[in-house]
């Protein structure tokens, strides 16, 4: 019997999800709360299988209430089941100690099946978070090989400079601009310069 604990600071999911874990043969629910502050005393004292936590609740969120239970040492599997599906809150959960990541719209059995699979060691991952993940991290990948002047060229040219401009900015030639540009066009897979500026804008952080 798998043993679980809610962790939801809205009663309508909690009720819903206690329903649905109750039509189950093999799931046992041992424990629900609305704070992330009381987690850690209902975890201590339920010793849970897994923690089916949300991220956003007043007072302590699901980040921090998860950053408590590692800290603590418990050896419960923590399955976020949040709305949010933005790359920070992802990555936060997953530092913080999750071991699986899914969305509120996910139909009931696939939140049943995060649950077993979560309790069997595996790391469950919502298909529109994974997307977001890999999205960024081909993002990251391009900016990681830039050089510091690579960066600083296309920066420049996001913000509407010519090769002169640039170089005379930079106090370097032209020519070594166009080289910096031929090889930032390759890393970010762009074949002009308005493209390039178009990437910038999304992918570089702020100056």
């Amino acid at each position: 019997m798998i043993r679980v604990v809610i962790v939801d600071d809205h009663i309508i999911v909690r009720s819903g999800l206690e329903h649905l874990l109750a039509t189950t043969d093999d799931i046992e629910l041992v424990g629900a709360v609305a704070d992330g502050s009381e987690v850690a005393a209902v975890v201590a004292r339920k010793k849970p299988d897994v923690v089916l936590m949300d991220l956003s609740m007043p007072g302590v969120d699901g980040v921090e209430a998860i950053k408590r239970l590692v800290a603590a040492g418990e050896e419960c599997r923590i399955l976020v089941l949040t709305s949010f599906s933005d790359q920070s809150r992802i990555t936060d959960a997953l530092n913080a100690g999750a071991d699986g990541y899914i969305l509120k719209h996910s139909d009931p059995e696939q939140i049943v099946q995060a649950i077993r699979a979560v309790k069997d060691g595996e790391s469950p991952l919502d298909p529109k978070a994974a997307r977001v993940l890999l999205d960024r991290r081909k993002v990251a990948g391009p900016l990681a090989e830039m050089t510091e002047r690579e960066r600083e060229v296309l920066r420049l040219v996001s913000e509407g400079l010519s090769n002169r401009q640039i170089a005379r900015q930079l106090d370097i030639t032209e020519r070594t601009v166009k080289a910096h540009l031929s090889r930032i066009f390759q890393r970010i897979d762009v074949t002009d310069r308005t493209q390039a500026a178009l990437w910038a804008s999304r992918n570089l952080p702020p100056h």
